[in-house]
């Protein structure tokens, strides 16, 4: 499967709640006592789509596979961590996909693409967050990425047991 990544727009915003919602779902419910209700809500709603949209230092990509809308990418273009200042550090806040695109190589190319994005934007660093307790933490590893430090989320109705977080970086050449 190859895909096509594209900007998204404020006409995308459907599009995109749609990815979000569904990816979520099949993927993260279990860290919920709500099963994510409360999380989802609150972040995967259109005003707010619409609000990240209109700030200038986030930027959304949809990933299509030729026939429909498998995956969504939220970088934030300059976004200092520890040791970087803005102007040389991208974080990729999300990277999601549908169930059924997932493990066939698309994080691969979405990685390469994010690589790719951040180096036209002249970086040299690119940051990211994810849960101690997931597979894609593996996954980064294996595409460069160090753990540089954990913190504990504080979300209400998040699970005790999946509240650690790993800050993990990859440093560009």
């Amino acid at each position: 499967m190859t895909i096509t990544i594209t900007p998204c727009t404020k006409e995308d915003i459907d599009d995109m709640l749609h990815v979000l919602r569904q990816s979520y779902l099949e993927h993260y419910t279990y860290l919920w006592y709500d099963n994510g209700a409360g999380y989802m809500q609150a972040s995967f709603n259109a005003g707010r789509l619409n609000d990240e949209l209109s700030n200038p230092n986030s930027a959304f990509f949809l990933l299509h596979d030729g026939q429909k809308f498998v995956g969504l990418i939220k970088l934030n273009i300059n976004s200092p961590i520890a040791g970087y200042p803005a102007d040389t550090a991208l974080e990729l806040e999300r990277i999601y996909f549908i169930k059924e695109a997932s493990g066939q190589g698309l994080g691969k190319e979405a990685i390469n693409f994010v690589v790719s994005y951040a180096k036209q934007k002249q970086k040299t660093l690119i940051w990211l967050k994810a849960m101690d307790s997931s597979a894609a933490v593996e996954f980064y590893k294996k595409t460069g990425f160090r753990v540089i430090s954990e913190f504990d989320l504080q979300y209400p109705n998040l699970k005790d047991e999946y509240k650690k977080m790993y800050v993990m970086t990859l440093q560009l050449s």
